[in-house]
């Protein structure tokens, strides 16, 4: 579903992404971790077409988001650290903006949009107020609604979890579940390894732009070799 082949990405002289190779088949939960600067972010931004890069190649079901990034961009969604979000708009008003971009008729936006305004705790009357009056947890929650409403095959996120109660927690952990269970794929970035150990199927663990380690969760935690940088992301 995601491929991502020899990526390198270079602000001056750094390399904030440094020969980057892994990939997230459907089915699957990813966890990308790595300390805050380590090049999660970066990455994430590449592969959504949001940046640039200068070396590599990054495939979506199969298509290149930087030779066909209209076609590659209908088959994925992308939720960032801090979702930047109209706050102009009331929060029913943005969703079906992005409804609108996706071509959703009036069945499909409004039977996804309560289903996840529901499963997430956001009621009518919330999504009748102006964006920008939001909490950060209730703007998370707003993002994830509209990247789910199109059904994606691939969703990437960044530290999706901070800033949302543990009740929307929960629910979030248990619709990736359900959408991966489906065929979709997931690649999430975090800080934070007891998340990833419950949830994902594959670690990706990054250090100063380079890959360390990839693989599944639990061989990737049985590896001796690799107990240092467990106890650096425990710290």
């Amino acid at each position: 579903m995601l491929e991502i082949n020899h990526l390198t990405k270079t602000y001056g002289t750094k390399k904030a992404v440094d020969d980057v190779t892994f990939s997230v088949g459907a089915g699957e939960i990813c966890a990308f971790i790595g300390h805050n600067g380590a090049g999660k972010t970066t990455t994430l931004k590449c592969v959504a077409g949001i940046l640039g890069f200068d070396e590599g190649e990054i495939l979506i079901d199969g298509d290149s988001i930087a030779a066909d990034p209209i076609t590659a961009k209908r088959k994925f969604a992308y939720i960032p650290d801090n979702p930047d979000l109209y706050d102009y708009m009331t929060g029913m008003q943005y969703l079906n903006f992005i409804a609108d971009i996706f071509g959703l008729t009036k069945e499909e936006r409004t039977e996804n949009i309560l289903k996840y305004a529901q499963d997430l705790g956001l009621s009518e009357e919330e999504l009748g107020g102006q964006v920008g009056s939001y909490s950060h947890g209730m703007k998370q929650k707003l993002a994830v609604i509209s990247a789910l409403i199109h059904e994606p095959r691939l969703i990437l996120l960044d530290e999706p979890f901070v800033g949302l109660d543990p009740k929307a927690s929960f629910v979030l952990k248990e619709i990736m579940r359900d959408f991966c269970a489906k065929g979709g794929a997931i690649l999430f970035s975090t800080h934070i390894l007891e998340v990833a150990e419950k949830l994902c199927d594959r670690v990706a663990i990054i250090k100063q732009g380079k890959l360390v380690t990839f693989g599944k969760m639990d061989e990737v935690k049985g590896d001796s070799s690799l107990e240092d940088i467990f106890l650096e992301l425990e710290a």
